[in-house]
């Protein structure tokens, strides 16, 4: 067998010697895979454990690039997931009829859930080339109670915590780089917007940033070290950079009149992306993240361009949401070729557009009159899968994290 892995991605064509793949002591090899970035795969998931099946089938489905068949000798791969000891997952891919092992892994998680999923991000690694989302946490908006609350979960709304229960407005939570913190704005006890900040591990809350004025749009640097926010307390919301605690704040931004909101960092932590209505309507600025020189992004697509989620995957990507034909819908605005183009459709409103960790799927709002959900979205299929439905409540504002 010839142990090379092709990849045939956009009429390019990369050839390398796989690593030596080893599994429970003897050598596997495998065979020629051949990837083509419009391929999707027919597979076939297995578990012993129907709750873990049910699980992986459901992570699959999000992903533009496989499609789930009922029997595996119509499958181009077969996924096996069999629980072991502990908080671990045995992963079997397999291929052929009869099929034939291709790969083995042992992957271990938090829980059985956790390491199926990381399992099946193994999968989808060893199969396209590509990084698995499967396992990635979530943080977003919920208001199961009634009230706007910060709540966390996995990807598919399992294991979900209720961070906050401030009986208040909260909005825009952000992760951190590690994950150990999340930062907010809400109303709680003053009335007025203020940043603050959960510590995940302990689920202790505390104030960051309180200044007069409007406190909002907090968003942690790539390194971690500052952060981003929007700040009104000298006049209009204009973009300010602190420290990683919010303290020691310099103003980037002084339009005289004009309203600044959601800075967002490139992945070099060098440059901002920002809203500003300085020409009469929201579009989307870029500048040095040390302030000065802003340039308006020439999306050319909308009056009305937001919520920008610069790909931290692939910096040549902007995601946002732009007004279309009286509804809102995600962009993707690509830096070489200088143009936008509309990545979702239909009735309803797609908006709060967020990257995963593969620069290829966005996790965003998809709004209703009476219904708001959390949805993936694979941009380079246009394959939309809803994450939430009726039960849990209007849920929006997700932010993604993986470890």
């Amino acid at each position: 067998m010839l142990k090379r892995l092709i990849y045939l991605l956009c009429g390019v064509v990369f050839i390398g010697l796989l690593p030596e793949v080893r599994s429970q002591g003897r050598e596997v090899d495998i065979d020629d895979i051949v990837v083509r970035g419009e391929d999707v795969f027919n597979i076939h998931v297995e578990s012993g454990d129907s709750a873990l099946r049910e699980v992986l089938r459901r992570a699959f489905r999000t992903h533009g690039q496989y499609q789930l068949v009922d029997r595996g000798r119509e499958a181009d791969f077969v996924f096996e997931f069999e629980p072991g000891d502990g908080d671990r997952v045995q992963l079997s891919i397999k291929s052929g009829s009869p099929p034939e092992v291709l790969y083995e892994e042992t992957v271990s998680g938090s829980s059985i859930r956790n390491a199926g999923l990381r399992a099946g991000d193994v999968a989808v690694r060893r199969t396209t080339g590509s990084r698995g989302y499967f396992a990635g946490k979530l943080t977003f908006i919920g208001q199961e109670t009634g009230h706007r609350e910060v709540y966390m979960s996995d990807l598919l709304l399992g294991n979900r915590i209720q961070l906050t229960n401030d009986r208040s407005k909260s909005v825009s939570p952000r992760w951190s780089p590690n994950g150990r913190r999340i930062v907010y704005t809400s109303y709680y006890n003053t009335g007025f917007p203020d940043i603050f900040e959960i510590d995940v591990d302990s689920m202790r809350r505390r104030p960051l940033v309180t200044f007069r004025g409007t406190n909002s749009g907090a968003r942690f640097s790539p390194g971690g070290d500052r952060m981003s926010m929007v700040l009104s307390g000298e006049g209009t919301p204009e973009v300010y950079v602190g420290d990683a605690s919010g303290r020691n704040a310099q103003r980037l931004t002084d339009t005289g009149g004009s309203v600044q909101s959601s800075p967002t960092w490139s992945p070099n932590g060098r440059e901002l992306i920002f809203v500003s209505d300085r020409d009469g309507r929201p579009q989307l600025y870029r500048m040095s993240s040390g302030g000065g020189n802003a340039r308006r992004i020439p999306t050319d697509i909308s009056r009305y361009c937001a919520e920008p989620d610069w790909n931290h995957a692939n910096p040549n990507k902007l995601a946002f949401t732009a007004a279309v034909g009286g509804r809102f819908a995600v962009a993707i605005y690509d830096f070489n070729e200088r143009r936008s183009r509309f990545v979702t459709e239909g009735p309803h409103d797609a908006i709060e557009p967020r990257w995963t960790n593969d620069g290829r799927h966005l996790i965003y709002t998809e709004r209703r009159a009476d219904q708001s959900v959390l949805a993936v979205l694979d941009t380079e299929t246009g394959k939309t899968t809803r994450l939430s439905g009726g039960g849990i409540g209007r849920l929006s504002q997700a932010d993604f994290w993986i470890e």
